[in-house]
């Protein structure tokens, strides 16, 4: 994974003083590397028998979408409030600057549905962990969570510490 890594921008103090965002558009803007992502990722999952893709906002769909079309799966958006034309479910979670809450539509996937969460970061885990509250309320099976970096120092893992997760890349 050490090539993609390289393909990942350090930006020094963003969003705000004193911190390090790893940013991942010059590796989505390289064909190779974006490439490289989706046929690692599909060839993990493609004998996971994985009914729906559910990305997270709005970096989740850069990777959830093409890997979905691969694995020949759904794919289902969690948003942020407001996004979602019809009837959701809604779960609020604290976050490194404050507080959030996300949306899926109630009629997203049926209970025992085999789903796999995909977001691009996994920094304290507060909204992959609402994500995941959000399937199992739903009733739905979450194979694995798929994530492209993790920050091992904001110890994100164990706020999901019973699930699977898979993370290409740490820090």
């Amino acid at each position: 994974m050490q090539e993609l890594k390289k393909l990942i921008r350090d930006v020094k103090d963003f969003p705000k003083e004193g911190i390090l965002f790893r940013d991942i558009s010059t590796l989505i803007k390289d064909k190779e590397g974006f490439k490289k992502v989706i046929d690692r990722a599909y060839d993990r999952y493609k004998d996971m028998e994985i009914d729906y893709i559910l990305g997270i906002e709005a970096r989740g769909f850069i990777f959830g979408t093409p890997l979905a079309y691969k694995l020949g799966a759904g794919f289902i958006p969690v948003r942020k409030p407001g996004k979602l034309p019809a009837e959701v479910e809604t779960f609020a979670y604290d976050l490194e600057y404050g507080q959030d809450s996300i949306e899926i539509h109630k009629d997203a996937f049926k209970k025992g549905d085999k789903i796999l969460i995909v977001d691009d970061l996994l920094a304290t885990g507060g909204t992959a962990s609402a994500a995941v509250k959000l399937v199992e309320k739903m009733g739905g099976d979450i194979r694995e969570i798929f994530f492209l970096i993790e920050l091992n120092d904001l110890d994100g893992r164990k706020k999901l510490e019973n699930y699977k997760i898979f993370s290409m890349i740490t820090y």
